[in-house]
């Protein structure tokens, strides 16, 4: 204006002056954005591996369910053949002599049968073990993958904090959490 030089300044002018007179504080700032985008995205690798093994614990659970499902077919089979051998037991007891090398045969065959039933039925039992056992083991790389996760999470909301509040020892903590949660993701991958 002419004259009186009255000048008025808006309140985004003010910030643009603030900013440009605390070159240090973007640099921050700019430092902070930087690290919450990586961690960001190492947030986002440790929930998909999470993910992944909640995922492969709930397939060896069912692997498993299905196995001690064919165990217990393959034992009611055998309770069956047990019964028939029974009955041609009990019948080598009743009939006649004549007859018994019939009946006799018939408990020898049941028994044979029976032998190899019960082989299968231990081979299902054994193999639903297994799939408990890697589904369990599954089961606790996820939940040390969502520790990691949660504990990136974490860093990354203090490093919004420290963002906002503009200090450093913040930032500090952000880099102190984020080690912990890189820790447990490497105990992850590690398999520990």
């Amino acid at each position: 204006m002419s004259g009186t030089h009255f000048h008025v300044h808006g309140p985004h002018d003010h910030e643009l002056e603030h900013a440009a007179s605390h070159g240090a504080a973007d640099a921050v700032s700019g430092r902070i954005a930087v690290t919450t985008a990586v961690l960001a995205t190492v947030g986002a690798l440790f929930s998909y591996q999470g993910g992944a093994t909640q995922a492969d614990a709930t397939l060896f659970k069912n692997n498993a369910a299905i196995s001690k499902t064919e165990a217990a077919n393959q034992w009611n089979y055998y309770q069956a053949k047990s019964s028939k051998q029974n009955l041609a037991e009990f019948a080598l007891e009743l009939v006649p002599a004549e007859r018994r090398d019939g009946y006799r045969r018939q408990v020898e065959r049941y028994d044979r049968e029976k032998a190899d039933i019960r082989k299968e039925a231990e081979a299902f039992e054994a193999t639903s073990k297994d799939w408990d056992r890697r589904s369990d083991a599954a089961l606790h790389l996820h939940h040390r993958w969502a520790q990691a996760t949660t504990v990136i999470q974490i860093s990354i909301a203090l490093s919004a904090i420290a963002l906002l509040t503009r200090r450093a020892w913040l930032l500090r903590g952000v880099f102190v959490v984020a080690a912990a949660g890189l820790a447990l993701g490497a105990m992850a991958a590690a398999h520990l």
